[in-house]
Formats: structure tokens, sequence, C-alpha cells
């Protein structure tokens, strides 16, 4: 728990290294320990070095006991990178780091600077493209600042980027996707039932692209590699002799060999179809779809990876959006009409991963791996 802001040390505003430093804002009623469970979400070491609103022991002076506040808090999210505070913030100190009015609590975050090449062109959905035009941040700085991110959209805050003072306030709806992690498989007709409770349009997408026999140009193309090998383009003598050069010379090998060949592949057919994947499809029509992959998950969000249903992987049922124009996910300002769409569509995925996640258990995470209440949503 974080003390009340008016035990807390002010932001000292003044100090010109703190305008250098990354600084994240958060609004009124986010407590450290929050902040410390999204810490531990990225990075599975993260822990408080001093624990914030510890209350200092009173000292005695001429002008008798004085009590200097609380601790600031220290939160180490890596071996080079730190979070120190919470410090409390007027809106006036706020105003003049052109962080938004209502934040009341910020941390100092000491990282190192590591920068790389010019942004590419394209979409920049966090902002980091805008606040660093000149070098992109890479390796520990961006991984900490993408954290930042990550954690300002989640709680409703901002980041106040280093020496130039670009200040990101990420969407907080930019990413709608969810994910429920299982250890239980469900088969596409159980799924589809579980899903067309809540949205009665969905319908498997497990349907492959029928074969229409090879392209007109088949066989054209592999010519110059026959050549490269002495092969002739057609059978005949010219074939035998060029396999005989290449080690291939006794003729009931080539037969052993080709009935291996046919007989390996017999038994591969023979065995049934293993379904490791499939997906389903919700036509939103105007407002995009959604899609549900899935599929097995090596890689879990890290407080997952310590649970025993979790330890030898697990299964990943993914709900995403698909707008009609994908571009614009990945905007850090996308248009009214992209906006709109996603605002109808959010029902959607939050009721669909909540029906996964009563039938198979498990947790929901967002598109961050921060793990999510089914409750929230």
């Amino acid at each position: 728990m974080t003390p009340p802001q008016s035990a807390l040390p002010p932001l000292p505003v003044h100090d010109p290294e703190l305008r250098t430093r990354h600084l994240l804002a958060l609004p009124d009623g986010i407590g450290a320990d929050e902040l410390e469970v999204l810490a531990v979400s990225r990075f599975p070491a993260a822990a408080w070095e001093t624990q914030p609103g510890v209350p200092q022991q009173r000292t005695a002076g001429a002008r008798g006991n004085r009590n200097p506040g609380t601790s600031i808090g220290v939160l180490r999210v890596s071996r080079m990178s730190t979070l120190t505070g919470p410090y409390s913030a007027t809106s006036a100190d706020a105003v003049s780091l052109g962080l938004p009015a209502t934040t009341t609590t910020v941390y100092d975050v000491r990282c190192p600077r590591d920068r790389g090449e010019p942004p590419y062109p394209g979409g920049d959905r966090d902002g980091l493209k805008r606040a660093f035009p000149d070098a992109i941040p890479v390796r520990e700085e961006e991984r900490v600042l993408l954290w930042l991110v990550a954690v300002a959209r989640r709680l409703g805050g901002a980041i106040r980027t280093g020496e130039r003072g670009v200040v990101l306030r990420p969407d907080l709806d930019a990413t709608i996707d969810l994910t429920v992690f299982t250890d239980r498989w469900l088969e596409p007709d159980e799924l589809l039932a579980a899903v067309q409770q809540v949205v009665p349009r969905a319908r498997l997408a497990m349907e492959g692209v029928p074969w229409r026999g090879p392209a007109t140009d088949a066989g054209r193309r592999a010519a110059a590699g026959l050549a490269e090998l002495g092969l002739p383009e057609r059978g005949g003598s010219g074939l035998r002799k060029a396999l005989e050069r290449h080690g291939v010379s006794d003729e009931r090998k080539r037969r052993h060999l080709a009935a291996e060949a046919d007989a390996f592949d017999g038994a591969v057919l023979a065995e049934p179809v293993v379904l490791e994947g499939y997906g389903a499809l919700v036509d939103l029509g105007v407002d995009g779809m959604i899609a549900i992959e899935v599929g097995a998950e090596d890689t879990l969000p890290p407080l997952l990876r310590g649970l025993a249903w979790a330890a030898g992987g697990a299964l990943a049922y993914r709900v995403r959006w698909e707008p009609t124009d994908v571009d614009e996910l990945e905007l850090e300002r996308p248009s009214f009409a992209h906006r709109v769409a996603r605002g109808r569509a959010m029902p959607h995925v939050h009721s669909v991963a909540r029906a996964l996640q009563a039938v198979v258990g498990g947790e929901i995470a967002d598109a961050a791996e921060f793990l999510v209440n089914p409750g929230d949503l």
C-alpha cells in the first residue's frame, strides 16, 4: 500500500537531472503494490530494495523531536534499472513537466541510455519513434520503456521521456486482445459451443484451400538446378549415368531406397491426423472480425511459469480483434472510425475470453502479458 499523498515526499521538480531521466506519472489511487505486481509480470526478479512508505525514526534536535517523513522506495526491475518513488506531485508540478494535470504520484526511472539507429518508417503505436526520432532505444532501455508504456496504458498514466521531455499518454484501449492460458484442450466443436453462447455468429475456421494442381510453370524453374548436377530434364540413359556419378550406381540399392520411401509415406498416411491447433472467427461486419486461435504455447507470462499446471508449457486460446484496416492498429492516434469500431468489438472480445476461461480454467492475460481478473472484464 502507498501512504497518503500528504505523507509522500514531494517531487524534486527543480532538480535539473530529474528532467533528463524517464518519469512514470500515475493518477490517484494507484498503490506501490500494484506497480510491483506489474514489474514482476515482466521482470521476474523485480523487488523493492527499499520499501516505500516506511516511517523514519524521529530524531531529536534543538527545536524538539522532528519526523523526516516516510522512506522513498527503490524498485529494482533489473540489474541496471530502478524506479525510485513514489513522489507526490501537485497539478503545478505536473504541468511544469508537461505531464497530465491528473498526475498525483511520480516515479523516477533510472536505466542505461542504449540507443541504436533512427527509427524505421511505419507504425508507432507506443509513440517511441516520436519520442526518439534520432536514435531509437535498444536493449535494456528499450525493454524498460516498453514496460513503462504498458504500465501507463494499464493504469491510465503517462511517461515523460528523458532528454527531449516528450510525454507519452498511451491509449488505454489501444490493444484489446486477450489470451486464456490453460492446460485443458477443447475440441473444435466444444470451443465453438462455448463461444456461440456469447457470440452466436461464431464459426470454425478450419477449411483448407483446395489444391488445383501444379502451377503452370512447375518444373521449368528447376531445369537450371538439374543442369548444374548434370541431370537431364527428361529421363533416359542420361539420368542413370548422372545418378551413377553421384554415387547411386546399384540398381538394387535404388529400388530398396524407393521401397523404403514408399513404406515410410504409407505409414505416415495411415496414422490418424493429430490436431495441434485450429481457429474460429466472428464476423463483425464493418467493425472487422474476432479471431480465436488455439495452439500450444511454450513461452508463458512470467507469473505463470511457476504454476504446476504450466510447468511443461500450456495451451493458449488467443482472442484477437482484426479491424478492417489493420494498419490502424499500429497508429499512436488511430482514426475516430477505428476507435468506434474498437469500442463496439471490445465487449465481444471480453465475453469470448470470459466464456473460454469459465470452461477451461487457467488465467487471462492482456496483450502486455499482464494478468486480468475475469471479473474486471
